[in-house]
Protein backbone atom coordinates (compact mmCIF):
# COMPACT_ATOMS: atom_id res chain seq x y z
CA UNK A 1 0.00 0.00 0.00
CA UNK A 2 1.52 3.32 -1.01
CA UNK A 3 1.73 6.26 1.37
CA UNK A 4 -1.25 8.17 -0.05
CA UNK A 5 -3.52 5.14 0.22
CA UNK A 6 -2.42 4.46 3.78
CA UNK A 7 -3.07 8.05 4.87
CA UNK A 8 -6.61 8.04 3.51
CA UNK A 9 -7.71 5.87 6.42
CA UNK A 10 -4.86 5.99 8.92
CA UNK A 11 -2.82 8.40 10.96
CA UNK A 12 0.93 7.97 10.40
CA UNK A 13 3.51 8.02 13.20
CA UNK A 14 6.84 9.52 12.11
CA UNK A 15 10.23 9.18 13.76
CA UNK A 16 11.88 11.80 15.95
CA UNK A 17 15.07 13.81 15.70
CA UNK A 18 18.13 12.24 14.17
CA UNK A 19 20.73 15.03 14.54
CA UNK A 20 20.21 15.95 18.20
CA UNK A 21 19.85 12.31 19.22
CA UNK A 22 23.04 11.40 17.35
CA UNK A 23 24.93 14.24 19.09
CA UNK A 24 23.61 13.07 22.45
CA UNK A 25 24.83 9.52 21.85
CA UNK A 26 28.07 10.09 19.97
CA UNK A 27 29.05 13.75 20.47
CA UNK A 28 28.76 16.81 18.25
CA UNK A 29 32.24 16.85 16.74
CA UNK A 30 31.01 16.02 13.23
CA UNK A 31 27.88 16.39 11.17
CA UNK A 32 25.50 13.49 11.87
CA UNK A 33 25.14 13.12 8.09
CA UNK A 34 28.84 12.26 7.81
CA UNK A 35 28.06 9.04 9.68
CA UNK A 36 26.32 7.66 6.58
CA UNK A 37 29.75 6.78 5.21
CA UNK A 38 31.98 6.98 8.31
CA UNK A 39 29.83 5.14 10.88
CA UNK A 40 26.98 3.39 9.05
CA UNK A 41 26.27 1.07 11.99
CA UNK A 42 25.30 4.11 14.12
CA UNK A 43 22.81 5.29 11.52
CA UNK A 44 21.19 1.86 11.24
CA UNK A 45 20.98 1.63 15.02
CA UNK A 46 19.15 4.98 15.42
CA UNK A 47 16.69 4.24 12.62
CA UNK A 48 16.05 0.81 14.16
CA UNK A 49 15.34 2.35 17.58
CA UNK A 50 12.69 4.63 16.06
CA UNK A 51 11.10 1.79 14.09
CA UNK A 52 10.93 -0.38 17.21
CA UNK A 53 9.41 2.58 19.06
CA UNK A 54 6.46 2.46 16.65
CA UNK A 55 7.40 4.85 13.82
CA UNK A 56 6.11 3.98 10.36
CA UNK A 57 7.70 6.98 8.63
CA UNK A 58 11.50 7.21 8.69
CA UNK A 59 13.38 10.26 7.42
CA UNK A 60 16.80 9.54 5.94
CA UNK A 61 19.86 10.99 7.65
CA UNK A 62 20.34 13.59 4.89
CA UNK A 63 19.08 16.85 6.37
CA UNK A 64 22.46 18.57 5.76
CA UNK A 65 23.64 16.38 2.88
CA UNK A 66 24.30 19.14 0.37
CA UNK A 67 27.20 20.91 -1.31
CA UNK A 68 27.17 23.77 1.19
CA UNK A 69 27.19 21.92 4.51
CA UNK A 70 28.51 18.40 3.92
CA UNK A 71 31.05 18.73 1.11
CA UNK A 72 31.68 20.89 -1.93
CA UNK A 73 32.39 17.66 -3.82
CA UNK A 74 29.12 16.69 -5.51
CA UNK A 75 30.22 13.06 -5.93
CA UNK A 76 30.71 12.77 -2.16
CA UNK A 77 27.29 14.29 -1.52
CA UNK A 78 25.70 11.87 -3.98
CA UNK A 79 27.49 8.94 -2.33
CA UNK A 80 26.33 10.12 1.09
CA UNK A 81 22.67 10.29 0.05
CA UNK A 82 22.74 6.87 -1.61
CA UNK A 83 24.32 5.40 1.52
CA UNK A 84 21.68 7.06 3.74
CA UNK A 85 18.78 5.56 1.79
CA UNK A 86 20.40 2.13 1.84
CA UNK A 87 20.97 2.37 5.61
CA UNK A 88 17.33 3.28 6.21
CA UNK A 89 16.32 0.20 4.23
CA UNK A 90 18.73 -1.95 6.23
CA UNK A 91 17.17 -0.65 9.43
CA UNK A 92 13.66 -1.55 8.27
CA UNK A 93 14.85 -5.03 7.33
CA UNK A 94 16.89 -5.58 10.49
CA UNK A 95 14.15 -4.34 12.84
CA UNK A 96 12.09 -7.43 12.17
CA UNK A 97 8.76 -5.55 12.28
CA UNK A 98 5.98 -6.91 10.09
CA UNK A 99 4.20 -3.58 9.54
CA UNK A 100 5.06 -1.46 6.51
CA UNK A 101 7.56 1.33 7.15
CA UNK A 102 7.84 4.20 4.66
CA UNK A 103 11.16 5.87 3.87
CA UNK A 104 11.25 9.61 3.19
CA UNK A 105 14.27 11.24 1.61
CA UNK A 106 14.94 14.19 3.90
CA UNK A 107 16.08 17.55 2.45
CA UNK A 108 16.83 20.53 4.71
CA UNK A 109 17.42 24.17 3.78
CA UNK A 110 20.74 25.17 2.23
CA UNK A 111 22.01 28.23 4.12
CA UNK A 112 23.03 31.39 2.33
CA UNK A 113 26.76 31.95 2.42
CA UNK A 114 29.77 33.17 0.52
CA UNK A 115 30.88 29.61 -0.23
CA UNK A 116 27.69 28.68 -2.02
CA UNK A 117 26.21 30.74 -4.84
CA UNK A 118 22.65 31.70 -3.95
CA UNK A 119 21.48 31.39 -7.54
CA UNK A 120 22.69 27.78 -7.50
CA UNK A 121 20.51 26.69 -4.59
CA UNK A 122 17.48 25.84 -6.71
CA UNK A 123 19.63 23.63 -8.98
CA UNK A 124 21.12 21.92 -5.94
CA UNK A 125 17.68 21.08 -4.58
CA UNK A 126 16.73 19.56 -7.93
CA UNK A 127 19.90 17.46 -7.91
CA UNK A 128 19.32 16.23 -4.36
CA UNK A 129 15.70 15.37 -5.16
CA UNK A 130 16.74 13.49 -8.29
CA UNK A 131 19.09 11.26 -6.28
CA UNK A 132 16.34 10.54 -3.74
CA UNK A 133 13.98 9.63 -6.55
CA UNK A 134 16.61 7.48 -8.23
CA UNK A 135 17.06 5.53 -4.98
CA UNK A 136 13.36 4.70 -4.86
CA UNK A 137 12.27 6.44 -1.65
CA UNK A 138 8.56 6.46 -0.83
CA UNK A 139 8.54 10.22 -0.22
CA UNK A 140 10.67 13.33 -0.51
CA UNK A 141 10.34 15.43 2.61
CA UNK A 142 11.46 19.10 2.65
CA UNK A 143 11.67 20.33 6.25
CA UNK A 144 12.56 23.36 8.38
CA UNK A 145 12.06 25.82 5.54
CA UNK A 146 11.30 29.50 6.09
CA UNK A 147 9.89 29.88 2.56
CA UNK A 148 9.37 27.63 -0.44
CA UNK A 149 10.71 29.78 -3.29
CA UNK A 150 14.03 27.96 -3.74
CA UNK A 151 12.50 24.48 -3.81
CA UNK A 152 9.83 25.18 -6.43
CA UNK A 153 12.03 23.82 -9.26
CA UNK A 154 12.68 20.65 -7.24
CA UNK A 155 8.95 20.15 -6.61
CA UNK A 156 8.25 20.62 -10.31
CA UNK A 157 11.01 18.17 -11.22
CA UNK A 158 9.72 15.53 -8.81
CA UNK A 159 6.15 15.77 -9.97
CA UNK A 160 7.09 15.71 -13.68
CA UNK A 161 9.38 12.74 -13.05
CA UNK A 162 6.93 10.71 -10.98
CA UNK A 163 3.23 10.99 -10.32
CA UNK A 164 3.60 8.41 -7.53
CA UNK A 165 6.25 10.10 -5.38
CA UNK A 166 4.82 11.56 -2.16
CA UNK A 167 6.02 15.15 -1.62
CA UNK A 168 5.78 16.99 1.69
CA UNK A 169 6.93 20.45 2.84
CA UNK A 170 7.31 21.51 6.46
CA UNK A 171 7.99 25.07 7.59
CA UNK A 172 9.71 26.21 10.75
CA UNK A 173 8.11 29.10 12.62
CA UNK A 174 8.54 30.66 16.06
CA UNK A 175 5.96 30.67 18.87
CA UNK A 176 4.36 33.77 17.36
CA UNK A 177 3.82 31.95 14.08
CA UNK A 178 6.46 33.61 11.88
CA UNK A 179 9.30 32.01 9.96
CA UNK A 180 12.85 33.36 9.70
CA UNK A 181 11.77 34.91 6.39
CA UNK A 182 9.10 36.88 8.27
CA UNK A 183 6.18 34.98 6.75
CA UNK A 184 3.32 33.73 8.89
CA UNK A 185 2.45 30.07 9.24
CA UNK A 186 -1.00 30.91 7.89
CA UNK A 187 0.47 32.43 4.73
CA UNK A 188 3.01 29.64 4.24
CA UNK A 189 0.49 26.83 4.66
CA UNK A 190 -2.10 28.59 2.50
CA UNK A 191 0.38 29.20 -0.33
CA UNK A 192 2.06 25.78 -0.11
CA UNK A 193 -1.34 24.10 -0.27
CA UNK A 194 -1.70 25.45 -3.80
CA UNK A 195 1.47 23.65 -4.93
CA UNK A 196 1.55 20.18 -6.49
CA UNK A 197 2.50 18.47 -3.24
CA UNK A 198 0.78 15.87 -1.08
CA UNK A 199 1.41 17.22 2.41
CA UNK A 200 2.21 20.48 4.14
CA UNK A 201 2.98 21.19 7.76
CA UNK A 202 5.20 22.52 10.51
CA UNK A 203 8.36 21.21 12.11
CA UNK A 204 11.05 22.44 14.50
CA UNK A 205 11.03 26.02 15.83
CA UNK A 206 8.54 25.36 18.64
CA UNK A 207 7.61 22.78 21.20
CA UNK A 208 4.47 20.65 21.06
CA UNK A 209 2.39 23.06 23.18
CA UNK A 210 2.98 26.06 20.95
CA UNK A 211 2.52 23.95 17.82
CA UNK A 212 -0.92 22.89 19.04
CA UNK A 213 -1.85 26.56 19.44
CA UNK A 214 -0.50 27.46 16.00
CA UNK A 215 -2.52 24.69 14.34
CA UNK A 216 -5.67 26.04 15.99
CA UNK A 217 -4.95 29.50 14.56
CA UNK A 218 -4.18 28.49 10.99
CA UNK A 219 -6.59 25.57 10.52
CA UNK A 220 -5.87 22.57 8.29
CA UNK A 221 -6.22 22.57 4.51
CA UNK A 222 -8.91 20.22 3.23
CA UNK A 223 -7.11 18.84 0.19
CA UNK A 224 -3.63 18.21 1.65
CA UNK A 225 -2.34 15.90 4.33
CA UNK A 226 -0.94 17.78 7.31
CA UNK A 227 2.34 17.10 9.12
CA UNK A 228 3.20 18.14 12.70
CA UNK A 229 6.76 17.51 13.92
CA UNK A 230 7.44 19.77 16.95
CA UNK A 231 10.55 19.90 19.09
CA UNK A 232 10.65 18.17 22.45
CA UNK A 233 10.70 21.61 24.05
CA UNK A 234 13.08 24.56 24.03
CA UNK A 235 16.85 24.19 24.26
CA UNK A 236 19.21 25.10 27.06
CA UNK A 237 22.96 25.39 26.56
CA UNK A 238 25.27 23.87 29.15
CA UNK A 239 29.01 23.75 28.52
CA UNK A 240 28.41 24.51 24.84
CA UNK A 241 26.05 21.57 24.51
CA UNK A 242 22.36 21.88 23.65
CA UNK A 243 19.85 20.16 25.90
CA UNK A 244 16.09 20.03 25.35
CA UNK A 245 13.40 19.95 27.99
CA UNK A 246 10.09 18.23 27.55
CA UNK A 247 9.31 14.87 29.12
CA UNK A 248 7.98 12.07 26.86
CA UNK A 249 4.67 11.99 28.78
CA UNK A 250 4.07 15.71 28.26
CA UNK A 251 5.01 15.49 24.58
CA UNK A 252 2.70 12.51 24.05
CA UNK A 253 -0.18 14.37 25.68
CA UNK A 254 0.27 17.39 23.44
CA UNK A 255 0.64 15.20 20.35
CA UNK A 256 -2.67 13.59 21.27
CA UNK A 257 -4.22 17.07 21.29
CA UNK A 258 -2.66 17.74 17.90
CA UNK A 259 -3.90 14.41 16.50
CA UNK A 260 -7.44 15.26 17.62
CA UNK A 261 -7.32 18.27 15.30
CA UNK A 262 -7.09 15.87 12.34
CA UNK A 263 -3.34 15.99 11.71
CA UNK A 264 -2.28 13.14 9.42
CA UNK A 265 1.44 12.68 10.19
CA UNK A 266 2.74 13.17 13.73
CA UNK A 267 6.27 12.83 15.01
CA UNK A 268 9.11 14.83 16.47
CA UNK A 269 11.98 17.12 15.68
CA UNK A 270 14.90 18.47 17.74
CA UNK A 271 15.26 16.98 21.21
CA UNK A 272 12.89 14.06 20.67
CA UNK A 273 14.25 10.54 21.16
CA UNK A 274 12.99 7.01 20.55
CA UNK A 275 11.43 6.92 24.04
CA UNK A 276 9.54 10.14 23.17
CA UNK A 277 8.12 8.59 20.00
CA UNK A 278 7.33 5.31 21.78
CA UNK A 279 5.26 7.14 24.41
CA UNK A 280 3.50 9.12 21.65
CA UNK A 281 2.67 5.96 19.68
CA UNK A 282 1.34 4.24 22.81
CA UNK A 283 -1.02 7.15 23.53
CA UNK A 284 -2.17 7.50 19.92
CA UNK A 285 -3.08 3.81 19.66
CA UNK A 286 -6.06 4.64 21.88
CA UNK A 287 -7.22 7.46 19.59
CA UNK A 288 -9.10 6.75 16.35
CA UNK A 289 -8.46 8.79 13.23
CA UNK A 290 -10.01 12.26 13.72
CA UNK A 291 -11.80 14.59 11.35
CA UNK A 292 -9.88 17.66 10.27
CA UNK A 293 -10.75 20.97 11.79
CA UNK A 294 -10.68 23.02 8.62
CA UNK A 295 -10.81 26.82 8.51
CA UNK A 296 -13.90 28.51 7.18
CA UNK A 297 -11.65 30.24 4.66
CA UNK A 298 -7.93 29.54 4.51
CA UNK A 299 -7.39 32.25 1.93
CA UNK A 300 -6.03 35.58 3.09
CA UNK A 301 -8.49 37.94 1.48
CA UNK A 302 -7.23 41.48 0.84
CA UNK A 303 -9.60 44.09 2.23
CA UNK A 304 -10.78 46.93 0.00
CA UNK A 305 -8.97 50.12 0.87
CA UNK A 306 -7.91 53.52 -0.36
CA UNK A 307 -4.29 53.50 -1.45
CA UNK A 308 -1.80 55.97 -0.03
CA UNK A 309 1.64 56.93 -1.24
CA UNK A 310 3.24 59.17 -3.84
CA UNK A 311 1.75 57.18 -6.73
CA UNK A 312 -1.85 57.89 -5.75
CA UNK A 313 -4.22 60.83 -5.75
CA UNK A 314 -6.74 61.64 -3.02
CA UNK A 315 -9.14 59.01 -4.44
CA UNK A 316 -6.55 56.25 -4.26
CA UNK A 317 -6.09 56.21 -8.04
CA UNK A 318 -2.70 56.25 -9.75
CA UNK A 319 -1.84 59.78 -10.84
CA UNK A 320 -1.68 60.46 -14.57
CA UNK A 321 1.68 62.21 -14.77
CA UNK A 322 5.41 61.71 -15.01
CA UNK A 323 6.59 61.10 -11.47
CA UNK A 324 9.64 62.86 -10.07
CA UNK A 325 11.65 61.29 -7.25
CA UNK A 326 14.76 62.96 -5.84
CA UNK A 327 17.31 61.19 -3.67
CA UNK A 328 18.85 62.97 -0.69
CA UNK A 329 21.74 61.08 0.88
CA UNK A 330 21.63 61.22 4.71
CA UNK A 331 24.84 62.58 6.24
CA UNK A 332 27.68 60.52 7.70
CA UNK A 333 27.43 62.56 10.90
CA UNK A 334 24.68 64.25 12.90
CA UNK A 335 24.79 67.47 10.89
CA UNK A 336 21.72 67.49 8.66
CA UNK A 337 21.74 71.20 7.82
CA UNK A 338 22.75 70.83 4.15
CA UNK A 339 20.27 68.02 3.53
CA UNK A 340 17.43 70.03 5.03
CA UNK A 341 18.40 73.04 2.93
CA UNK A 342 18.22 70.85 -0.18
CA UNK A 343 14.86 69.43 0.88
CA UNK A 344 13.34 72.86 1.50
CA UNK A 345 14.67 74.08 -1.86
CA UNK A 346 12.71 71.31 -3.62
CA UNK A 347 9.35 72.34 -2.15
CA UNK A 348 7.08 73.58 -4.93
CA UNK A 349 9.27 72.20 -7.76
CA UNK A 350 6.91 69.40 -8.76
CA UNK A 351 8.78 66.69 -6.87
CA UNK A 352 6.49 63.81 -5.92
CA UNK A 353 8.71 62.09 -3.38
CA UNK A 354 12.05 62.52 -1.64
CA UNK A 355 13.95 59.29 -1.15
CA UNK A 356 16.73 58.44 1.30
CA UNK A 357 19.27 55.62 0.85
CA UNK A 358 19.90 53.13 3.64
CA UNK A 359 23.66 53.34 4.37
CA UNK A 360 24.79 52.48 0.80
CA UNK A 361 28.06 50.56 0.43
CA UNK A 362 27.64 49.42 4.03
CA UNK A 363 28.96 52.74 5.42
CA UNK A 364 27.11 54.19 8.40
CA UNK A 365 24.83 57.15 7.68
CA UNK A 366 21.88 58.65 9.53
CA UNK A 367 19.06 56.10 9.57
CA UNK A 368 16.97 56.40 6.40
CA UNK A 369 13.57 56.14 8.14
CA UNK A 370 14.41 58.67 10.85
CA UNK A 371 15.85 61.05 8.27
CA UNK A 372 12.74 60.67 6.13
CA UNK A 373 10.52 61.31 9.15
CA UNK A 374 12.29 64.57 9.99
CA UNK A 375 12.16 65.85 6.41
CA UNK A 376 8.48 64.93 6.16
CA UNK A 377 7.68 66.82 9.36
CA UNK A 378 9.64 69.91 8.32
CA UNK A 379 8.63 70.14 4.65
CA UNK A 380 5.33 68.25 4.41
CA UNK A 381 6.65 66.45 1.31
CA UNK A 382 6.11 62.76 0.58
CA UNK A 383 9.16 60.77 1.64
CA UNK A 384 10.47 57.30 0.83
CA UNK A 385 13.24 55.66 2.84
CA UNK A 386 15.21 52.84 1.27
CA UNK A 387 14.95 49.66 3.34
CA UNK A 388 17.75 47.12 2.85
CA UNK A 389 18.02 43.56 4.16
CA UNK A 390 21.61 43.80 5.36
CA UNK A 391 21.19 45.00 8.94
CA UNK A 392 17.87 43.78 10.38
CA UNK A 393 16.11 40.47 10.81
CA UNK A 394 12.44 39.78 10.14
CA UNK A 395 11.30 40.86 13.62
CA UNK A 396 13.08 44.22 13.32
CA UNK A 397 11.76 44.74 9.78
CA UNK A 398 8.17 44.23 10.84
CA UNK A 399 8.67 46.64 13.73
CA UNK A 400 10.20 49.17 11.35
CA UNK A 401 7.24 48.95 8.96
CA UNK A 402 4.78 49.52 11.80
CA UNK A 403 6.82 52.41 13.19
CA UNK A 404 6.92 54.01 9.75
CA UNK A 405 3.18 53.62 9.33
CA UNK A 406 2.28 55.40 12.55
CA UNK A 407 4.52 58.29 11.47
CA UNK A 408 2.69 58.60 8.12
CA UNK A 409 5.53 57.15 6.05
CA UNK A 410 3.82 54.94 3.49
CA UNK A 411 6.43 54.83 0.71
CA UNK A 412 9.32 52.33 0.81
CA UNK A 413 12.01 51.29 -1.63
CA UNK A 414 12.85 47.72 -0.66
CA UNK A 415 16.30 46.54 -1.72
CA UNK A 416 18.69 43.73 -0.83
CA UNK A 417 21.44 46.21 0.03
CA UNK A 418 25.18 46.46 -0.45
CA UNK A 419 27.54 44.16 1.49
CA UNK A 420 29.71 45.52 4.26
CA UNK A 421 33.18 46.82 3.40
CA UNK A 422 35.75 44.03 3.71
CA UNK A 423 37.76 45.83 6.39
CA UNK A 424 34.91 45.66 8.95
CA UNK A 425 33.56 42.17 8.25
CA UNK A 426 35.51 40.63 11.12
CA UNK A 427 33.76 42.82 13.68
CA UNK A 428 30.45 43.72 12.02
CA UNK A 429 28.16 41.00 10.70
CA UNK A 430 25.50 41.33 8.02
CA UNK A 431 22.08 39.81 8.63
CA UNK A 432 20.66 39.10 5.15
CA UNK A 433 17.92 36.74 6.44
CA UNK A 434 16.35 37.24 3.02
CA UNK A 435 16.72 39.32 -0.11
CA UNK A 436 14.49 42.12 -1.41
CA UNK A 437 11.86 39.69 -2.72
CA UNK A 438 11.63 38.02 0.68
CA UNK A 439 11.23 41.37 2.41
CA UNK A 440 8.56 42.37 -0.08
CA UNK A 441 6.64 39.23 0.84
CA UNK A 442 6.69 40.37 4.46
CA UNK A 443 5.41 43.80 3.43
CA UNK A 444 2.77 42.17 1.24
CA UNK A 445 1.53 40.04 4.11
CA UNK A 446 1.49 43.02 6.47
CA UNK A 447 -0.50 45.02 3.91
CA UNK A 448 -3.11 42.24 3.94
CA UNK A 449 -3.22 41.66 7.68
CA UNK A 450 -1.87 44.73 9.50
CA UNK A 451 -2.16 47.73 7.17
CA UNK A 452 -5.40 46.83 5.40
CA UNK A 453 -6.79 50.35 5.89
CA UNK A 454 -3.62 52.18 4.86
CA UNK A 455 -1.20 49.84 3.07
CA UNK A 456 2.44 50.55 2.41
CA UNK A 457 3.35 51.70 -1.09
CA UNK A 458 6.58 49.87 -1.80
CA UNK A 459 8.72 49.29 -4.84
CA UNK A 460 11.99 47.76 -5.91
CA UNK A 461 15.14 48.46 -7.85
CA UNK A 462 16.04 47.51 -11.41
CA UNK A 463 19.67 46.88 -12.31
CA UNK A 464 19.54 47.19 -16.07
CA UNK A 465 23.32 46.80 -16.21
CA UNK A 466 23.16 43.15 -15.13
CA UNK A 467 25.03 41.02 -17.64
CA UNK A 468 22.07 38.68 -18.22
CA UNK A 469 19.02 40.86 -18.73
CA UNK A 470 16.71 37.82 -18.59
CA UNK A 471 17.80 37.20 -14.99
CA UNK A 472 16.93 40.81 -14.13
CA UNK A 473 13.60 40.48 -15.94
CA UNK A 474 12.85 37.42 -13.82
CA UNK A 475 13.68 39.37 -10.66
CA UNK A 476 11.32 42.17 -11.69
CA UNK A 477 8.52 39.65 -12.25
CA UNK A 478 9.13 38.12 -8.81
CA UNK A 479 9.02 41.56 -7.20
CA UNK A 480 5.75 42.35 -8.96
CA UNK A 481 4.29 39.08 -7.68
CA UNK A 482 5.46 40.11 -4.19
CA UNK A 483 3.48 43.34 -4.41
CA UNK A 484 6.01 45.86 -5.78
CA UNK A 485 4.09 48.81 -7.19
CA UNK A 486 6.92 50.72 -8.87
CA UNK A 487 10.62 50.47 -9.73
CA UNK A 488 13.58 52.84 -9.56
CA UNK A 489 16.43 52.02 -11.90
CA UNK A 490 20.19 52.39 -11.79
CA UNK A 491 21.35 55.63 -13.46
CA UNK A 492 20.89 55.58 -17.24
CA UNK A 493 23.90 56.81 -19.20
CA UNK A 494 23.65 55.24 -22.66
CA UNK A 495 21.38 53.91 -25.39
CA UNK A 496 22.06 50.30 -24.35
CA UNK A 497 20.61 50.99 -20.89
CA UNK A 498 17.59 52.65 -22.48
CA UNK A 499 16.87 49.64 -24.70
CA UNK A 500 17.18 47.23 -21.79
CA UNK A 501 14.70 49.21 -19.72
CA UNK A 502 12.32 49.53 -22.65
CA UNK A 503 12.41 45.73 -22.96
CA UNK A 504 11.59 45.25 -19.26
CA UNK A 505 8.73 47.74 -19.55
CA UNK A 506 7.31 45.92 -22.58
CA UNK A 507 7.55 42.53 -20.89
CA UNK A 508 6.09 43.52 -17.51
CA UNK A 509 4.13 46.76 -17.79
CA UNK A 510 5.75 47.85 -14.52
CA UNK A 511 5.76 51.48 -13.39
CA UNK A 512 9.38 52.51 -13.99
CA UNK A 513 11.13 55.66 -12.82
CA UNK A 514 14.36 55.86 -14.81
CA UNK A 515 17.46 56.77 -12.85
CA UNK A 516 18.96 60.12 -13.89
CA UNK A 517 22.32 61.15 -12.45
CA UNK A 518 23.71 64.47 -13.76
CA UNK A 519 27.43 63.81 -13.30
CA UNK A 520 29.16 67.07 -12.34
CA UNK A 521 32.76 66.64 -13.53
CA UNK A 522 35.21 64.43 -15.36
CA UNK A 523 36.45 63.15 -11.99
CA UNK A 524 32.88 62.29 -10.98
CA UNK A 525 32.32 60.47 -14.28
CA UNK A 526 35.56 58.45 -13.92
CA UNK A 527 34.63 57.48 -10.36
CA UNK A 528 31.20 56.22 -11.46
CA UNK A 529 32.75 54.32 -14.36
CA UNK A 530 35.48 52.60 -12.35
CA UNK A 531 34.23 52.36 -8.78
CA UNK A 532 30.49 51.67 -8.89
CA UNK A 533 29.47 48.15 -9.90
CA UNK A 534 26.51 47.69 -12.22
CA UNK A 535 26.63 51.22 -13.71
CA UNK A 536 27.48 51.56 -17.40
CA UNK A 537 29.34 54.82 -18.08
CA UNK A 538 30.65 54.87 -21.71
CA UNK A 539 34.07 56.37 -22.53
CA UNK A 540 32.49 58.90 -24.86
CA UNK A 541 30.43 60.25 -21.96
CA UNK A 542 33.57 60.77 -19.87
CA UNK A 543 35.15 62.64 -22.79
CA UNK A 544 32.29 65.15 -22.81
CA UNK A 545 33.65 66.62 -19.56
CA UNK A 546 36.59 69.06 -19.82
CA UNK A 547 39.69 67.85 -17.98
CA UNK A 548 40.10 70.98 -15.90
CA UNK A 549 36.67 72.46 -16.31
CA UNK A 550 35.07 74.81 -13.83
CA UNK A 551 32.25 73.77 -11.52
CA UNK A 552 29.73 75.48 -13.78
CA UNK A 553 31.13 73.82 -16.91
CA UNK A 554 30.91 70.38 -15.33
CA UNK A 555 27.36 70.93 -14.15
CA UNK A 556 26.35 72.18 -17.60
CA UNK A 557 27.50 68.90 -19.18
CA UNK A 558 25.61 66.97 -16.49
CA UNK A 559 22.43 68.93 -17.13
CA UNK A 560 22.62 68.27 -20.88
CA UNK A 561 23.27 64.58 -20.21
CA UNK A 562 20.18 64.41 -17.98
CA UNK A 563 18.05 66.09 -20.66
CA UNK A 564 19.34 63.65 -23.26
CA UNK A 565 18.49 60.58 -21.15
CA UNK A 566 15.02 61.98 -20.40
CA UNK A 567 14.39 62.46 -24.12
CA UNK A 568 15.53 58.91 -24.92
CA UNK A 569 13.24 57.36 -22.28
CA UNK A 570 10.26 59.68 -22.67
CA UNK A 571 8.21 57.15 -24.64
CA UNK A 572 8.11 54.47 -21.92
CA UNK A 573 9.28 55.95 -18.60
CA UNK A 574 6.62 56.63 -15.99
CA UNK A 575 8.87 59.14 -14.30
CA UNK A 576 12.43 59.90 -13.24
CA UNK A 577 14.53 59.19 -10.21
CA UNK A 578 17.16 61.91 -9.79
CA UNK A 579 20.40 61.27 -7.91
CA UNK A 580 22.44 64.45 -7.63
CA UNK A 581 26.12 64.09 -6.65
CA UNK A 582 26.74 65.85 -3.33
CA UNK A 583 23.01 66.68 -3.07
CA UNK A 584 23.27 69.42 -5.74
CA UNK A 585 19.51 69.46 -6.11
CA UNK A 586 19.45 73.02 -7.45
CA UNK A 587 20.32 71.52 -10.86
CA UNK A 588 16.82 70.00 -11.06
CA UNK A 589 15.18 73.32 -11.92
CA UNK A 590 17.31 73.78 -15.01
CA UNK A 591 16.82 70.17 -16.10
CA UNK A 592 13.03 70.34 -15.87
CA UNK A 593 12.75 73.80 -17.43
CA UNK A 594 14.00 72.62 -20.80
Amino acid sequence: MNLREYLKNNRLAADGAFGTYYAEKYGADELPEAANTLHPERVVAIHTEYINAGARYIRTNTYASNSSLLSDNEDKVDENIRAAVALARDAVKNSGVTRQVYIAGDIGPIPDGTDFVRNGKDREYVRLASIMLEQGVDAVHFETFADYEDILPAIKFLRESSKDIFISICFSVNQYGYSAAGLSAKRLISDASKLDVDAVGLNCGVGSGHMAQLIDELGLPEDKFFVALPNAGYPNFTRNQMHFGGAPAYFAGKMTEIAKKGVDIVGGCCGTRPDTIERMCTELEKLPRCEKKTPTNNEIEPKPTKRKGFLYDENGEIKKKKFIAVELAPPFNANDEKLLESAHALVGMGVDVLTFPDSPSGRTRVDSVLMADKVHRETGMDVMPHICCRDKNAVAMRSLFMGSEINDIYNMLIITGDPLPSMVRETVKSVFNFDSVGLMKIAQEMNDEVFADSPLCYGGAINQGRKNIEVELGRVKKKLAAGAQFFLTQPVFCEEDVQRLRYIKEETGAIILCGIMPLISRKNALFMKNEIAGVNVPDELVERYPENGSRREGEAVGIELAKQMIALTQDFADGYYFEFPFNRTYMLKEILNS
